[in-house]
């Protein structure tokens, strides 16, 4: 019999605020990870900074991520916003004096949208809220869709989103209820839960056993070992962004203006549906590799999981239209690697080198059965199920709202200089579009760490 969320929760309030229900099976199925990672030195000065330590896998050095990952999305409750600003931050201080900033203890990243600067702090957001040089507009714009969404996806307009990481599931709820049920400043309007990773050590990987275990179709085709729905790693190291690349400063894409936003960055944060049986049983495994990567990777060995994407296996434009003539396809990465990598060597305003090649985006991505949310305010507009589904919570860091849509519409083959290879939307030949479905939309800005409450409320 197929295993509902309500079956693994017991009704939908304890989808809600009363347990993690579903999610606790992480902590069954999964132990938390041996990491390398050094102590952190007291905390960055960046909040979207957290240092999770690599093992190798298939001779590839990848980044091991959290067990369990959450976001809470929130309005600002009427009231102050000066005398809220310190009940949040002191909040926040309580947290960071209880756990430590790593995947033992605790990653919080507070990140606040346009509603939030438009309606609280208009004035200082006009002279202090960083500016895009290379498109000339603001570093935090509106979200919109693309050409390749549905026209249901819902463009959201949350004040404030929160995500918590943690290889313990308990920490994560501590700090979901100090700061959404001890507070009295937010009124929450999403919860979102996931997992990811759990196999690197051998053995069924946690996405497959979460999966198997809801009974979602297409579950029992997930390969051994997985670290994500769709078979592939995904957090290699070389294919995600260093240390402080996503800064607003770092890469001078973006003028800080007043400076009051140094050390901040911006996050995207959507919902994927994912239809697994499409994937595995539409696609075989050679062409799930040229629609995960690029055409032509005959090389890569059946069944392999992590398929190196260094500077070295980076696409540019000119080998993307050279293959799609050939083939009338392109891969995913192949598709936003001009857009995501660095086309040329840069050096960072602390000196440090960026090669060409090297990644920019941030990804904090996670694998859920949401559906879409784990709960929500509005149930009749986000079209929520009790029923257990694929999908990806997708969380991203780039410099700026433009930087992100840049690589969202390479995605549909949109490239820098009005490049575009024309293929109808959510074909095939679009690749992972096809089995991809965006529920929800929303672009934020993360403050820096001395910032993240209620930024700007002080001026």
């Amino acid at each position: 019999m197929r295993l509902t969320r309500r079956r693994f929760l017991g009704g939908a309030a304890a989808a809600a605020l009363g347990g993690a229900g579903v999610y606790e099976l992480v902590d069954q199925l999964a132990s938390a990870p041996k990491r390398h990672v050094a102590e952190p030195a007291g905390m960055p000065a960046e909040q979207h900074v957290f240092e999770l330590g690599t093992v190798h896998s298939e001779g590839v050095e990848v980044v091991v991520p959290p067990l369990h990952s959450e976001v809470i999305t929130a309005t600002v409750k009427p009231g102050n916003i000066r005398d809220a600003q310190q009940e949040l931050e002191d909040a926040l201080r309580e947290l960071d004096a209880r756990y430590e900033l790593s995947p033992k203890g605790l990653g919080v990243t507070v990140a606040w949208g346009v509603p939030y600067f438009d309606s609280y702090v208009s004035a200082q957001a006009k002279q202090h809220l960083p500016h895009d040089r290379r498109a000339n507009k603001p570093a935090l714009l509106p979200s919109r869709t693309f050409p390749s969404d549905p026209k249901e996806t819902i463009i959201e307009h949350n004040d404030v989103a929160v995500l918590l990481r943690s290889d313990q599931r308990e920490h994560i709820d501590r700090a979901r209820a100090l700061l959404f049920d001890d507070l009295h400043v937010f009124e929450m309007t999403s919860v979102r839960r996931g997992f990811a990773g759990g196999g690197f050590s051998g053995g069924k990987s946690l996405p497959q056993r979460m999966a198997v275990a809801a009974g979602v179709p297409g579950a029992d085709l997930i390969p051994d070992g997985s670290e994500l729905f769709l078979g592939f790693t995904s957090t290699q190291k070389a294919g995600l962004g260093p240390r402080l690349i996503a800064n607003h400063e770092t890469l001078g894409f973006v003028d800080l203006r007043s400076g009051y936003f140094h050390g901040g960055t911006h996050m995207h944060l959507s919902h994927i549906s994912e239809d697994l049986e499409a994937w595995y049983l539409n696609f075989d495994f050679d062409e799930r590799v040229l629609t995960a990567f690029r055409p032509g990777m005959t090389s890569v060995k059946q069944g392999a999981q992590t398929v190196p994407q260094g500077p070295d296996n980076v696409s540019s434009v000119e080998l993307l239209q050279k293959q799609f003539k050939q083939t009338g396809r392109f891969g995913h990465s192949a598709s936003i690697q001009p857009t995501s990598r660095l086309q040329r060597d840069m050096v960072g305003p602390d000196g440090t080198l960026y090669p060409k090649g090297t990644a920019i985006p941030q990804r904090a991505d996670f694998n859920t059965l949401d559906n879409p949310f784990a709960w929500t305010a509005d149930p009749k507009r986000d079209n929520f199920s009790q029923e257990a589904s694929a999908g990806v919570h997708f969380v991203v860091f780039n410099p700026s709202s433009d930087d992100f849509e840049r690589n969202r519409l390479a995605m549909d083959g949109v490239l820098p200089g009005g490049t575009k290879l024309s293929v109808p939307p959510r074909t095939r030949a679009q690749g992972f579009n096809s089995v991809l479905t965006t529920t929800h939309r929303q672009n934020f800005l993360v403050p820096p760490r001395r910032h993240r409450s209620f930024p700007l409320a002080e001026l």
